[in-house]
C-alpha cells in the first residue's frame, strides 16, 4: 500500500509550467487566486493582468510560472485529476469485491466535490466548478496533439486506465472498457454541467445524481457480458 500511494503524489507534468508553483509562497498564491478569479469571471475573461491585481503582484511575475493562461488551465486540470486519482486509489484499495469496487470508483469520479483541507491554498469545490465549466478548453485546441506528446494529459489518461482496469475486473470480456471509462469520467462532468445550466436536458438533480446515472448505465451495459 505504501509503495502504491507513493506513486500517487499530487504531481503535475513539469512541462506544463516554467516554475513549479508549489515551490514558493507566490506560486501558491497564484494557484489559490487563479481558482478564485477563474471561478468568478470564467476562463475567457480571465487574464494574468487581472490575476496580478488580485494578488498584488506584477503580471510579469506570473509569467515566470506559466507561459499563458492556457497553460495555467492545463495545470489546474492536471492538478484536479491527480487529486481524483489519489482518492480513487486510496478509497478502493481495501475493497476486494469487484462490483463494489467499481461502484465506489464510479462514485469517486462522478460525485460532487467537497473541499479537502489537506491543501489549504486550493479550494477543491471551486476547482471542481472550473473543471465542469472549463475543462474542455484545456484540450480542444490546435496544439492538443503536440501537448499530448509532451505529456500534459498524462494524469487524466492514467485515471482513465485505472477505471478501465476496475471495469475489466467485473467483466473481463467486455470489449470497450477504455471507451466506457472515459465516457464515465467525461460524462460525469457533462451531466454536472447540464444539471447546473440545462436542467431540461438531464434527469440528474440534487437527489438523482450523475453518480446514480453512470452506475446504472455501467452495470446495465456490463451485465450481458458477464456470463459470456
Amino acid at each position: 500500500m505504501d509503495n502504491l500511494l507513493s506513486s500517487i503524489k499530487l504531481s503535475v507534468p513539469d512541462k506544463i509550467y516554467l516554475k513549479d508553483p508549489e515551490s514558493s509562497e507566490l506560486g501558491k498564491r497564484i494557484i489559490e487566486n487563479s481558482i478564485l478569479l477563474m471561478n468568478e469571471i470564467g476562463f475567457d475573461n480571465f487574464t494574468f493582468k487581472k490575476l496580478g491585481l488580485k494578488i498584488g503582484s506584477n503580471e510579469s511575475s506570473i509569467y515566470r510560472y506559466f507561459e499563458s493562461k492556457h497553460k495555467l488551465l492545463v495545470y489546474l486540470s492536471a492538478r484536479y485529476w491527480a487529486w481524483i486519482e489519489y482518492q480513487l486509489v486510496f478509497e478502493t484499495h481495501n475493497i476486494s469485491n469487484s462490483e463494489e469496487k467499481l461502484r465506489k470508483a464510479i462514485h469517486i469520479v462522478t460525485r460532487s466535490v467537497e473541499e479537502d483541507i489537506s491543501y489549504s491554498h486550493i479550494n477543491e469545490i471551486l476547482l471542481h466548478n472550473i473543471i465542469v465549466n472549463e475543462n474542455s478548453k484545456s484540450f480542444l485546441t490546435k496544439e492538443v496533439d503536440n501537448e499530448n506528446k509532451e505529456g500534459y494529459f498524462a494524469v487524466h489518461k492514467r485515471l482513465v486506465s485505472r477505471l478501465k482496469d476496475v471495469i475489466l475486473s467485473v467483466s473481463p470480456k467486455y470489449p470497450y472498457p477504455t471507451s466506457l471509462a472515459s465516457t464515465i469520467i467525461e460524462g460525469g462532468l457533462h451531466q454536472h454541467f447540464l444539471k447546473d445550466h440545462f436542467k431540461s436536458m438531464t434527469d440528474c438533480d440534487k437527489s438523482d445524481t450523475p453518480t446514480n446515472f453512470f452506475t446504472d448505465l455501467t452495470f446495465y451495459t456490463l451485465k450481458s457480458y458477464q456470463n459470456v
